[in-house]
């Protein structure tokens, strides 16, 4: 199996077979094992190029770097990095001490190694008490003389254990170690039978300890976007070893309503992998794994201690979907960017696991996942802080910048062949007398003019807008009448052949182009109920729901099984958005998350996080002027022309 390529000065000697072997190894080696590889071919040409001319011979070499039997390597536990380092620096340091000069050998297969005592003295007692470290000892100084030592030094050199060692391959310096060429080569042995010998099973044992959960969502583009890149990481995996990986996908686990919380799955995670498996590596479907980088980045950690990993994110003011957590400096706690991936080690993952097992969730709300975990992992100080991991990106997979990631992220708008036209989206604005004066002006001012079909449902009747009064009256909290009597209208006085509804409030703040683009990769053959994805209650069997305020977003067959369905409002006050989620929950509709809505404003949200998205809308006016954050943020160019002058926002300062 180790042909020609493996080893080239050999093969031009015409050594073969077992003879090669013992050249490089030894007798004492093992030649049984390694000697069927050699004639096999199986280690290619890197493998040990300068063995011999590097200096460290017979059993020696092969025990200083693969342990004390050869047969280590095929099977047997695999070193890690610090045992490799060490035993690679040990036989290198006896390479390059001072020695005699040898006698060259015609032939690399009949060399043989002479006795040098410690320090550069050698005598008959080398020979003879070599041990097992020489390539052939019988002969070790029958071919050749023995170098002889200076006279004051003889005597007492004499009486210590002597060494086999190399011939030089350095400088005249004792104990240092050479730049000469011989020791490059054994550098390069030691770095090639590492990366070409010991790697690939490394790598598949190593493989199969990760399990790959995918954040995927059941809706046919997302499914399928999820499969892709489960194949892709399994083609990875085939390319480097025999064991594949597990490759889980959130959305077919079905036994939890809020899987997709990540929490509730602990348990499960702990029982099935608690004992053969090393990491859970979360990654989001938009995600991109380099395995072998991957790898490498997870080899730093000790895997038998709790590890909470990934890109850090931080709030730099205090903010309302945090709950205004860590007011006082907001940036001391960090919590993974999804997009980049984030891992835990099994024994966190056990631990948690027996946490929730005598503590459930507590919370009723999941509003930012990222940073509730990271709360809930954290523990008050009890448990560990996230870990950043530079190696864990979200710089494009064509950006220069992403040469050392182990992951990159796709960050673009989706788009699957046109948009859709603008008269297949009709819009409809929540709104109430008392705004008609500040917050309308806004719409005109910005994104209305994207919109073919828009209307503005009010408790006011006014023409200047115009507005239309649906016969519901306002409510200080929550808007169910009327999101639902705008459902009903949808459904009975627009066209049928209209199958996009988009429900905004009038301090919502989104991009119609965008929202065309992205629904392209929708079917409205399907129930669609798409945006921004929060929870309520999911530990003990709640619901998930899209939040109003980033704009909902209904296919007209969604609302057609909605409404033939009895699921209404409990109260004309109720909160629209979460009965909807309890409604759509109830039909076995699953809500469609998409990370391009957002409840709140630019500046409470980490500006990492959306430095790699191309966001749909945002919401609320508070302490900002929204006309700049439209055209900084949503506008379909960086800069919009408006009133005749060019009107450029630096996201920086908003």
């Amino acid at each position: 199996m180790l042909g020609e390529p493996c080893f080239p000065g050999l093969f031009r000697a015409r050594c073969s077979g077992s003879r090669a072997f013992r050249a490089y190894f030894g007798r004492g080696a093992r030649g049984a094992v390694l000697s069927g590889l050699i004639s096999g071919g199986v280690l290619g040409e890197p493998c040990f190029p300068g063995l011999f001319r590097a200096g460290c011979s017979g059993s020696r070499a092969s025990r200083a770097y693969f342990g004390r039997d050869a047969r280590s390597l095929f099977p047997g536990p695999a070193l890690s990095r610090d045992e490799r380092r060490g035993a690679a620096g040990r036989c290198l340091s006896r390479c390059c001490r001072q020695r005699a000069p040898r006698r060259p050998s015609a032939s690399p297969c009949s060399r043989r190694w002479r006795p040098v005592l410690p320090g550069g003295g050698t005598g008959k007692a080398a020979a003879a008490g070599g041990g097992r470290a020489g390539g052939d000892r019988r002969t070790a100084t029958s071919r050749r003389p023995l170098a002889r030592a200076p006279a004051a030094e003889a005597g007492s050199r004499a009486r210590r254990a002597p060494r086999l060692l190399p011939a030089p391959c350095g400088s005249a310096a004792p104990a240092k170690m050479s730049r000469e060429p011989g020791c490059s080569r054994w550098l390069l042995f030691a770095a090639c039978a590492h990366l070409v010998c010991l790697l690939p099973p490394l790598r598949a044992r190593e493989l199969k300890g990760i399990v790959f959960v995918i954040q995927s969502q059941s809706n046919s583009f997302h499914s399928k976007r999820a499969e892709d890149l489960k194949r892709d990481i399994l083609k990875q995996a085939v390319d480097l070893g025999k064991e594949l990986p597990t490759v889980l996908l959130i959305h077919q686990i079905d036994r939890h309503e809020g899987a997709w919380t990540i929490l509730p799955l602990m348990k499960d995670f702990s029982v099935t992998y608690g004992r053969n498996a090393s990491w859970i590596f979360f990654c989001e479907e938009d995600t991109r794994i380099q395995v072998i980088k991957l790898l490498e980045t997870l080899r730093r950690f000790d895997k038998s201690k709790e590890w909470f990993l990934g890109k850090a994110l931080y709030d730099e003011e205090s903010t309302i979907i945090h709950h205004y957590a860590f007011a006082e400096n907001p940036t001391v706690f960090k919590f993974p960017d999804f997009a980049a991936g984030w891992a835990l080690s099994i024994p966190l993952v056990n631990k948690l696991a027996k946490k929730l097992k005598s503590e459930p969730l507590k919370s009723d709300f999941t509003i930012d996942l990222k940073h509730e975990i990271a709360l809930y992992i954290w523990q008050k100080g009890e448990g560990p802080h996230l870990t950043p991991v530079p190696e864990f990106c979200t710089d494009d997979v064509n950006s220069y910048k992403a040469d050392h990631c182990a992951t990159t992220f796709s960050n673009f708008l989706p788009l699957c062949g046109e948009p859709v036209n603008k008269e297949d989206v009709f819009v409809a604005v929540k709104t109430c007398r008392k705004f008609h004066g500040d917050r309308i002006p806004v719409v005109k001012q910005t994104w209305e003019r994207e919109a073919a079909l828009i209307e503005y449902y009010s408790d006011y009747a006014d023409i200047s807008i115009p507005t239309i009064d649906l016969g519901i009256p306002n409510t200080d909290r929550g808007h169910c009448g009327k999101t639902f009597a705008i459902l009903e209208r949808f459904l009975n006085h627009t066209s049928p052949r209209t199958p996009w509804l988009v429900v905004v409030d009038d301090d919502t703040l989104i991009s119609i182009s965008r929202l065309r683009k992205l629904l392209s990769c929708y079917d409205p053959n399907e129930p669609v109920f798409l945006g921004e994805r929060y929870g309520y209650g999911l530990g003990t069997g709640g619901y998930s729901y899209i939040t109003g305020g980033g704009g909902m977003v209904f296919s007209r067959t969604a609302v057609q099984k909605l409404l033939a369905s009895k699921c209404r409002c409990y109260s004309m006050d109720a909160p629209d958005d979460m009965v909807l989620g309890m409604c759509f929950s109830g039909l076995g509709i699953p809500i469609t998350h998409s990370p391009l809505f957002h409840q709140a404003r630019p500046m409470d949200y980490p500006k990492d996080y959306l430095s790699h998205q191309i966001p749909v809308s945002f919401h609320k006016h508070w302490n900002i002027d929204p006309v700049k954050v439209y055209f900084t943020w949503l506008a379909p160019n960086t800069e919009e022309s408006r009133n005749g002058k060019n009107v450029g926002y630096n996201r920086e300062d908003l």
